[in-house]
């Protein structure tokens, strides 16, 4: 079986490699608003900010400052360059459990947001900065599944990404349609944004084609199983790199990760939007946001933190 620590450092790496492009994101969506159309880029930097879990922005306060800070601030723990130094931190630690691609795709990347001219750059061209981050970090995710033996170590990576995911995406969900925030919402332009901060702009649109209302969004990120952004497809990927690391860890059988992983999917999978109507989305994103919680204290209690004693033969 892996040693705790390796497995606690994949797993970190692979959330805080999802949490720097979410949040790359959510930075890059809140400029592009201010040019397409100013009345909304209030509305959109709000989302945003409440999204990554940073304090409201001053009044006042412009766009490209907050969008900086996302970035850059060191000591937002959400922010874009914390994230990718937690992340290096954590591939340094098992760079013996990694290839040489993962490494010098992740170190690349962290010594350009942390170069001399990374904020000169940014002012320049903020949106080509951000957009070279995201597919930097898509170039390592790839490297990573091409690279990398899909063994114990990358499901832990995996398990990490996907956790990560389906955590944002309903702290996302959550700002913009609890408390039924969503029904009032009738914005067109408004709710293109908050598809493009969950990179679902052009899936929705084959799926909707142009019928764009917060009901149909809501039921898009929450439930479609072929979306690999929606709750409900990261929770299947949770539940399945769980189960391999239980057959690869423990030779099988469930284990308390494997059974909370497993009551989540089942919940989104058989629910539909007639009994989100009638328990409103906000009680359900709580209770996603929730589940995470419980898992991640579950895969830390069975995987980093257990005694000795559950591991040993009797």
């Amino acid at each position: 079986m892996m040693l705790a620590r390796v497995a606690d450092s994949l797993y970190w790496m692979g959330r805080y490699i999802e949490r720097a492009e979410h949040v790359a994101r959510l930075a890059d969506i809140m400029l592009t608003a201010t040019l397409d159309r100013a009345v909304d880029a209030g509305r959109t930097q709000e989302i945003a900010v409440a999204a990554a879990g940073e304090t409201p922005p001053a009044p006042g306060a412009l766009p490209m400052q907050a969008a900086r800070r996302l970035v850059f601030d060191r000591s937002s723990a959400g922010g874009v360059l914390s994230s990718l130094a937690r992340a290096r931190e954590n591939a340094r630690q098992v760079r013996d459990q990694i290839t040489t691609e993962t490494w010098e795709r992740l170190n690349l990347l962290y010594l350009k947001v942390t170069g001399e001219t990374a904020v000169d750059l940014f002012d320049m061209g903020a949106s080509a900065f951000l957009h070279d981050v995201i597919a930097d970090l898509h170039l390592f995710r790839g490297a990573a599944d091409a690279t990398m033996s899909h063994g114990e170590g990358f499901r832990f990576l995996m398990l990490g990404v996907y956790l990560e995911r389906a955590n944002l995406i309903a702290q996302l969900l959550e700002v913009c349609f609890g408390d039924g925030r969503g029904a009032r919402s009738s914005d067109h332009v408004a709710e293109m944004n908050l598809l493009r901060m969950a990179c679902a702009l052009e899936p929705y649109l084959r799926r909707y084609t142009a019928e764009i209302e917060p009901r149909l969004i809501l039921e898009f990120l929450l439930f479609d199983e072929e979306f690999p952004r929606s709750i409900r497809f990261a929770t299947a990927r949770i539940e399945e790199n769980l189960g391999g690391i239980s057959r690869l860890a423990r030779g099988g059988g469930l284990t308390a990760p494997d059974r909370l992983a497993g009551r989540l999917k089942a919940r989104l999978e058989f629910a539909d939007m007639e009994e989100l109507r009638a328990m409103d989305a906000s009680a359900l994103l709580t209770d996603v946001v929730a589940d995470c919680a419980r898992i991640h204290d579950a895969v830390h209690d069975a995987y980093v933190a257990y005694s000795l004693e559950t591991r040993l033969p009797a």
